[in-house]
């Protein structure tokens, strides 16, 4: 489980989000947890450092993020 504000790392490759596909290079992007936004499946909504085609932030599965 992971707390708002943690420093972690996701998985995104493959992921789309909003129009922006990530690339299978994108395996170690760099981020905060904003909050938990599913119990069943835990999903995260992550605040990524960098901005990837105008998208900051994304809702991530758990088994995608480890801590950083």
């Amino acid at each position: 489980m992971f707390q708002p504000g943690q420093s972690v790392r996701v998985n995104l490759a493959g992921m789309r989000v909003n129009k922006v596909t990530f690339q299978a290079a994108v395996t170690d992007a760099v981020g905060h947890i904003v909050r938990q936004v599913s119990e069943q499946p835990p999903v995260y909504l992550v605040r990524l450092l960098f901005s990837f085609r105008g998208v900051d932030e994304v809702e991530v599965p758990e088994e995608r993020i480890k801590a950083s």
